[in-house]
């Protein structure tokens, strides 16, 4: 048996509720959507995935999405998206050579967790499945890059939910995951209501105010001295951006008008539709770190994270605080970094050293642990085959996965 486990090849895929991050542990990774779109044009089709690139006019574009409030919950959706990325047009697996690590979120159903074991190996027929959560996966990675390192605290800030999740030795220390219901999608869907309450209507254009968020918000250092200078006028007034918004035929994606092209007062020549953006641009994600802004009784994230590093053991507190790794794409907002350093710095004694890393790229950090994970020599060890599955059922995943 030893010489099929050779040749066998491992795909790794972090499925996200809003992309997979997908790829042989060979090969380099995709980001594709997870989800299933239908144009406002061709209303009978239905595109899935990458397909999205074929949209020629994704204004008004309808998402059909497998997970809800970060949990998958729409199976016939997430077939016909893994149909399509396990397929012939994309990464052509060969199911009884191939073994799967998929991620799944914390503290996930366990109908949901039956689902997923009866479709990878009684409908994928998948040789072997390691399922895990996308943190443990970045956890795997820090520890193998830092081997000095005992702890560490990923934050994973994503599409439904930000996750604080510590980690010492490689194991999750389940008693302190701290979960806030804040994520991009909630940034994006805030985005589009104070769009549409100001200036022009955008509720139907999530893919294309999502690309707006992407493209102006950012993290305000000093919230409210960004707020004094978005009240100014003209010049002085260096938060406003003006946004040129696709009209899909000659302008295909938005993008920022560069600020010498900007006119302060009066109307633009051209007849180019604007979004004047000021105060949205960092009050939006400002949610991230006060969700009481808009009515969310939660922590930010900040407090969260000090919060979980207080519910557990003391002497690690030190620990934890000097390795905190932030990964998702909510990481990826300009000036994220800075604030979560220095808000979890204020709220620290003094005589503990806090740092915080913002990996390369946050957002396929975990799919790169995934793909260390897959080339260690206990990887085999860890996986439940598909054998192992035919003689014990849903119970020997239950037993092998650290769920």
């Amino acid at each position: 048996g030893r010489r099929r486990e050779a040749a066998m090849e491992t795909l790794v895929l972090d499925n996200g509720a809003s992309t997979a991050k997908i790829g042989f542990s060979d090969k380099r990774v995709s980001v594709l959507p997870n989800c299933q779109f239908r144009s406002r044009t061709a209303r009978l089709k239905t595109f899935t995935s990458n397909q999205i690139d074929e949209i020629k006019d994704p204004s008004g574009l309808y998402y059909i999405l497998p997970f809800q409030k970060g949990y998958l919950v729409n199976w016939d959706v997430q077939r016909q998206v893994w149909d399509h990325l396990f397929g012939k047009e994309m990464y052509k697996v060969d199911f009884p050579e191939t073994a799967i690590i998929i991620t799944e979120p914390y503290f996930n159903f366990n109908s949901i967790q039956e689902s997923m074991n009866e479709i990878l190996f009684e409908e994928y027929q998948f040789q072997a499945v390691y399922r895990t959560n996308a943190g443990t996966l970045s956890a795997h990675k820090y520890f193998e890059e830092n081997s000095s390192e005992l702890c560490c605290l990923v934050v994973d800030s994503g599409y439904s939910f930000t996750h604080i999740v510590p980690y010492c030795k490689g194991k999750k220390m389940s008693e302190g995951i701290c979960r806030i219901n804040v994520g991009g999608k909630l940034l994006s869907n805030h985005l589009k209501e104070i769009i549409s309450y100001r200036q022009l209507h955008v509720m139907d254009e999530t893919h294309v105010i999502n690309q707006v968020k992407e493209d102006v918000c950012y993290v305000s250092q000093d919230f409210y001295k960004d707020m004094e200078i978005a009240q100014l006028k003209g010049k002085a007034n260096t938060v406003m951006r003006d946004y040129v918004l696709p009209d899909f035929s000659t302008i295909k994606k938005g993008f920022c008008k560069p600020l010498e092209e900007m006119v302060f007062n009066g109307k633009y020549k051209t007849s180019e539709q604007i979004l004047r953006l000021t105060n949205e641009r960092f009050a939006v994600p400002e949610i991230l770190f006060h969700p009481s802004d808009i009515g969310i009784q939660e922590m930010g994230i900040p407090e969260a994270i000090v919060h979980s590093v207080q519910s557990l053991p003391e002497e690690m507190h030190p620990h934890f605080f000097k390795n905190i790794i932030l990964t998702g794409g909510n990481s990826l907002l300009p000036g994220f970094r800075d604030r979560v350093y220095a808000d979890v710095r204020s709220l620290t004694p003094c005589d503990y050293d806090v740092s915080v890393l913002l990996p390369e790229n946050p957002i396929t950090h975990s799919w790169e642990g995934g793909r260390l994970l897959s080339e260690s020599s206990d990887f085999m060890d860890l996986v439940v085959t598909k054998d192992d599955y035919e003689e014990n059922g849903h119970c020997i995943c239950e037993e092998k996965f650290d769920i």
